[in-house]
Protein backbone atom coordinates (compact mmCIF):
# COMPACT_ATOMS: atom_id res chain seq x y z
CA UNK A 1 0.00 0.00 0.00
CA UNK A 2 2.90 2.55 1.27
CA UNK A 3 4.69 1.46 -2.08
CA UNK A 4 1.26 2.19 -4.30
CA UNK A 5 1.09 5.65 -2.49
CA UNK A 6 4.96 6.47 -2.74
CA UNK A 7 4.53 5.55 -6.73
CA UNK A 8 1.68 7.35 -7.46
CA UNK A 9 3.48 10.36 -5.58
CA UNK A 10 6.49 10.21 -7.62
CA UNK A 11 4.55 10.06 -10.94
CA UNK A 12 2.12 12.98 -9.99
CA UNK A 13 5.84 14.99 -9.03
CA UNK A 14 7.21 14.24 -12.74
CA UNK A 15 3.78 14.96 -14.66
CA UNK A 16 3.86 18.51 -12.71
CA UNK A 17 7.21 19.42 -13.22
CA UNK A 18 7.21 17.89 -17.14
CA UNK A 19 4.09 20.58 -17.23
CA UNK A 20 5.60 23.95 -15.80
CA UNK A 21 8.93 23.11 -18.03
CA UNK A 22 6.04 23.21 -21.25
CA UNK A 23 4.60 26.32 -19.74
CA UNK A 24 7.67 28.26 -19.50
CA UNK A 25 8.65 27.58 -22.61
CA UNK A 26 5.01 29.11 -23.89
CA UNK A 27 5.53 32.14 -21.61
CA UNK A 28 5.72 35.61 -23.42
CA UNK A 29 9.60 36.69 -22.92
CA UNK A 30 9.94 39.96 -21.47
CA UNK A 31 12.55 42.35 -23.59
CA UNK A 32 13.46 44.26 -20.54
CA UNK A 33 13.90 41.83 -17.00
CA UNK A 34 11.21 42.62 -14.80
CA UNK A 35 13.80 42.51 -12.16
CA UNK A 36 15.42 45.60 -14.11
CA UNK A 37 13.86 48.24 -11.67
CA UNK A 38 15.00 50.60 -8.99
CA UNK A 39 12.97 50.64 -6.04
CA UNK A 40 13.98 54.20 -4.14
CA UNK A 41 15.83 56.93 -6.05
CA UNK A 42 17.96 59.13 -4.04
CA UNK A 43 18.78 62.37 -3.51
CA UNK A 44 22.92 63.56 -2.38
CA UNK A 45 21.64 64.33 1.22
CA UNK A 46 20.21 60.98 1.44
CA UNK A 47 23.49 58.87 -0.46
CA UNK A 48 25.65 61.00 2.10
CA UNK A 49 24.14 59.44 5.33
CA UNK A 50 24.61 56.19 4.32
CA UNK A 51 27.77 53.78 5.06
CA UNK A 52 29.85 53.04 2.00
CA UNK A 53 29.08 49.45 2.14
CA UNK A 54 25.44 50.34 1.34
CA UNK A 55 26.71 52.95 -1.44
CA UNK A 56 28.43 49.97 -3.12
CA UNK A 57 25.26 47.85 -3.23
CA UNK A 58 22.97 50.76 -5.26
CA UNK A 59 26.06 51.26 -7.46
CA UNK A 60 26.23 47.79 -8.36
CA UNK A 61 22.20 47.43 -8.46
CA UNK A 62 22.15 50.59 -10.99
CA UNK A 63 24.86 49.43 -13.17
CA UNK A 64 22.87 46.02 -13.58
CA UNK A 65 19.54 48.07 -14.12
CA UNK A 66 21.61 50.10 -17.29
CA UNK A 67 22.81 46.88 -18.41
CA UNK A 68 19.54 45.47 -18.48
CA UNK A 69 17.91 47.89 -20.05
CA UNK A 70 19.83 50.16 -22.31
CA UNK A 71 20.88 47.30 -24.94
CA UNK A 72 16.91 47.70 -25.80
CA UNK A 73 15.48 50.94 -25.48
CA UNK A 74 15.08 50.83 -29.89
CA UNK A 75 12.58 48.35 -28.70
CA UNK A 76 11.29 49.29 -25.22
CA UNK A 77 12.39 51.12 -21.96
CA UNK A 78 10.20 49.41 -19.56
CA UNK A 79 10.00 46.03 -18.12
CA UNK A 80 7.00 43.87 -19.41
CA UNK A 81 6.95 44.60 -23.24
CA UNK A 82 7.29 41.36 -24.63
CA UNK A 83 9.29 39.49 -28.18
CA UNK A 84 5.39 39.01 -29.28
CA UNK A 85 4.26 42.64 -28.93
CA UNK A 86 6.77 43.76 -31.84
CA UNK A 87 5.84 41.17 -33.60
CA UNK A 88 8.95 38.59 -33.45
CA UNK A 89 8.15 34.83 -34.15
CA UNK A 90 7.55 32.63 -31.06
CA UNK A 91 10.26 30.66 -32.95
CA UNK A 92 13.09 28.52 -31.34
CA UNK A 93 15.36 30.42 -33.18
CA UNK A 94 14.29 33.70 -31.74
CA UNK A 95 14.04 32.09 -28.40
CA UNK A 96 17.30 30.74 -28.32
CA UNK A 97 18.39 34.15 -29.56
CA UNK A 98 16.81 36.11 -26.69
CA UNK A 99 17.61 33.13 -24.04
CA UNK A 100 21.12 33.18 -25.20
CA UNK A 101 21.30 37.00 -24.61
CA UNK A 102 19.92 36.93 -21.46
CA UNK A 103 22.49 34.19 -20.49
CA UNK A 104 25.22 35.96 -21.15
CA UNK A 105 23.71 39.34 -19.52
CA UNK A 106 23.80 37.13 -16.52
CA UNK A 107 27.40 36.08 -16.60
CA UNK A 108 28.49 39.33 -17.47
CA UNK A 109 26.59 40.83 -14.59
CA UNK A 110 27.67 38.41 -11.91
CA UNK A 111 31.66 39.23 -13.28
CA UNK A 112 30.63 42.97 -13.14
CA UNK A 113 29.50 42.52 -9.66
CA UNK A 114 32.25 40.76 -8.26
CA UNK A 115 34.42 43.04 -9.92
CA UNK A 116 32.75 45.77 -8.16
CA UNK A 117 32.23 44.76 -4.75
CA UNK A 118 35.97 44.17 -4.49
CA UNK A 119 37.65 47.57 -6.19
CA UNK A 120 34.84 49.98 -5.12
CA UNK A 121 35.81 49.80 -1.64
CA UNK A 122 38.95 51.60 -2.69
CA UNK A 123 36.94 54.38 -3.91
CA UNK A 124 36.81 57.45 -2.67
CA UNK A 125 32.70 58.24 -0.95
CA UNK A 126 31.66 61.25 -2.91
CA UNK A 127 33.20 59.62 -6.14
CA UNK A 128 30.38 56.74 -5.49
CA UNK A 129 27.72 59.21 -4.43
CA UNK A 130 28.26 60.83 -8.13
CA UNK A 131 28.29 57.41 -9.85
CA UNK A 132 25.18 56.85 -8.15
CA UNK A 133 23.55 60.15 -9.29
CA UNK A 134 24.65 59.55 -12.63
CA UNK A 135 23.60 56.34 -12.98
CA UNK A 136 20.31 57.33 -11.89
CA UNK A 137 19.73 60.01 -13.95
CA UNK A 138 20.51 58.20 -17.12
CA UNK A 139 17.41 55.44 -15.39
CA UNK A 140 15.37 58.67 -15.33
CA UNK A 141 15.42 59.84 -18.76
CA UNK A 142 14.82 56.65 -19.70
CA UNK A 143 11.08 57.16 -18.32
CA UNK A 144 11.65 60.47 -20.41
CA UNK A 145 12.55 58.54 -23.53
CA UNK A 146 8.67 57.04 -24.17
CA UNK A 147 7.80 60.58 -24.45
CA UNK A 148 10.20 61.95 -27.44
Amino acid sequence: MKAKILYISIAFLFISTASFAQDKKKAPLSIISRTAIIKKYYDKNELSSLPKGELIELCVERVAVLAKTLPYISLATKPGITLEDFGIPKTSEYRKAFEGQEENTKEYLDNTAEYQKKILPYGDKDDLIKAILFYENILKSLHEFDDM
